[in-house]
């Protein structure tokens, strides 16, 4: 089979799920079921195309085939501000900002947080990846270290309104944020197609890049600032995903049969919003909501990354 017929297929089961979770089980109810799982069903294509596009994009610079954004420490810092208001507003700060305010904010919050150690790193021209990696990866211990002393400090009810930040859920996407969601994510997508060349150089490494006349450090710096904001718009709308982009991005590997960008881009999409909707449909008929999208997930990833940690052993 050849992998644009692979890829094909993909698209194809993929609006299948699509069809099937928004019809099945809602007694075509175009006044409130029906409705709702649209909104669900945009959440999940959003954060799909996120966590597709971020996952290969990094794993491209970073040149390493399990590494995900989250080691930069995005998800930390997003937990540790719902922590921080939470401890200074209490239940009321769901109020005074809402949703919309809220995801707002930890998306300004992620992106400051991206450009900060960006800018003290890369600005002159000499950023190291692996040097930028290990930042991220302090930080993220330092900033889970914060958020649970935090979590000592608060009650019960506040704690349990925290833990809900904690796990990605779908059923906390409202249709403002699905929308400003949705611009943003087209916005970057169509920046990260216009350096898809740039991305097939990159993919060959530093030295092999900066022969062939790329400009490395203002290149990396502008594909980390996209990623930024592709994780921070999933990350606001629906939650840490932290080993969601390990399975995609693997997957994506195997089916496009190819390094090229511009399939294994789509692919990875394709394959992170397939498993979305087959980890919510579960969650909602299967589990009847006794479980959450990040537990079956992580289960499923979790499993996957041992898998492939063992099957590439003494691999070079």
């Amino acid at each position: 089979m050849s992998p644009n017929t692979t890829r094909y297929g993909l698209w194809l089961s993929v609006l299948a799920l699509a069809v099937a979770f928004v019809l099945l089980g809602s007694g075509m109810d175009f006044a409130y079921v029906i409705p709702r799982r649209l909104i669900r069903l945009a959440a999940m294509v959003i954060a799909g195309v996120c966590i597709g596009y971020s996952s290969v994009m990094f794993q491209t610079i970073v040149g390493n085939r399990i590494l995900t954004p989250a080691v930069m420490g995005y998800e930390s810092i997003y937990l540790l501000f719902q922590a921080l208001l939470i401890l200074c507003l209490g239940t009321h700060s769901l109020v005074l900002l809402g949703r919309g305010g809220n995801a707002l904010l930890s998306i300004v919050l992620m992106l400051g947080y991206s450009w900060l150690i960006h800018h003290r790193l890369f600005r002159d021209g000499r950023g190291n990846v692996y040097l930028l990696l290990l930042l991220g990866l302090v930080l993220s211990m330092v900033m889970a270290t914060f958020t649970q002393f935090i979590q000592l400090k608060i009650s019960p009810g506040e704690f349990s309104i925290l833990q809900g930040f904690s796990y990605a859920s779908f059923n906390r996407a409202r249709l403002d944020q699905v929308i400003y969601g949705g611009v943003l994510v087209v916005g970057a997508c169509l920046l990260v197609h216009r350096t898809l060349p740039v991305l097939d150089v990159l993919a060959l490494g530093r030295d092999q890049a900066v022969s062939l006349g790329v400009d490395y450090a203002p290149s990396v710096r502008l594909q980390l600032a996209l990623i930024a904001v592709l994780v921070a718009v999933s990350t606001s709308l629906v939650g840490p995903t932290a080993f969601m982009g390990v399975i995609v991005a693997n997957i994506s590997y195997a089916l496009a049969r190819t390094a090229r960008h511009h399939a294994t881009l789509p692919t990875a999409c394709g394959v992170a919003i397939g498993v979305f909707i087959v980890a919510q449909y579960l969650v909602e008929q299967l589990f009847n909501y006794n479980t959450s999208v990040s537990i079956l997930i992580n289960l499923v990833c979790g499993v996957y990354f041992l898998t492939l940690m063992i099957r590439t052993r003494g691999s070079p």
